[in-house]
């Protein structure tokens, strides 16, 4: 699932690409938005807000857009081959003159006001990557609910906007923690807000990220050696090593 750093990644490549030029191509292929025509204004600017994409349109109007498990924007050049997918996967097409913005399987995809942003983003906490970033409301969020895990905290986006799966195995990781520890029970629980800062600034210009669990099950832990244990955990995969982590495990 695309996270925080892929996100921004991706605000960056449809921002280079629209941002400042008028749109000559707009196909919306959603039903509530299939009528909507954005031809003829221009696209002022693409925004990363946690793990959703606003991409500002003149006029007052928001695309707002969010990638969950596998959709994606793929940016290509006037005459290049569109490669992200078959034809039926396609929700938007925002094109200029000289680029083609298409957005493929997006499960969600709305055409707001911009002034109503707040409906779609205002739940989030502090964005990790954003310039309004504020560490001290990150460690009040988690620990307003002493027993969540340590894991359904990261999780929880309206905590803080920016960890998923991937990196809420690398931060209880680098935190020596597992994912299954009650928040209320974790020694200097500022070190998540620290480490999670860390990693998606680390990863933030990075086209492939440099993991320590992640996606490394039976191979050996890169602190000490202890091949790397994996189970699920509500659908999603979980990474950790069973002697640098301490706390509870399934």
């Amino acid at each position: 699932m695309p996270e925080g750093d892929t996100v921004l990644q991706t605000a960056r490549r449809l921002h280079t690409a629209l941002a400042g030029r008028l749109l000559t191509r707009s196909d919306l292929r959603v039903p509530r938005f299939a009528t909507s025509d954005l031809t003829g204004r221009t696209v002022l600017d693409v925004t990363p807000r946690g793990k959703h994409l606003l991409t500002r349109i003149e006029g007052g109007l928001t695309l707002h857009s969010h990638l969950r498990m596998d959709g994606a924007w793929r940016v290509y050049g006037a005459d290049e081959r569109w490669r992200g997918g078959p034809g039926h996967q396609i929700r938007a097409i925002l094109g200029n003159a000289r680029r083609t913005a298409v957005g493929y399987r997006l499960p969600v995809l709305e055409l707001i006001r911009t002034a109503d942003e707040d409906s779609v983003v205002g739940h989030l906490g502090p964005d990790i990557l954003g310039p309004g970033w504020d560490p001290d409301t990150a460690l009040r969020n988690l620990l307003a609910d002493p027993s969540r895990t340590v894991g359904e905290a990261l999780l929880d986006q309206r905590n803080l906007a920016g960890v998923g799966n991937v990196f809420r195995c690398e931060i209880c990781f680098l935190t020596r923690t597992t994912s299954w520890l009650p928040i209320g029970d974790l020694p200097a629980p500022e070190r998540l807000v620290t480490a999670a800062k860390k990693l998606l600034e680390a990863n933030r210009e990075r086209s492939r990220r440099h993991l320590y669990v992640y996606g490394r099950a039976d191979l050996p832990c890169r602190r000490c050696g202890t091949p790397i244990s994996k189970t699920t955990d509500d659908e999603r995969p979980v990474y950790w090593c069973p002697r640098c982590q301490l706390g509870p495990v399934p």
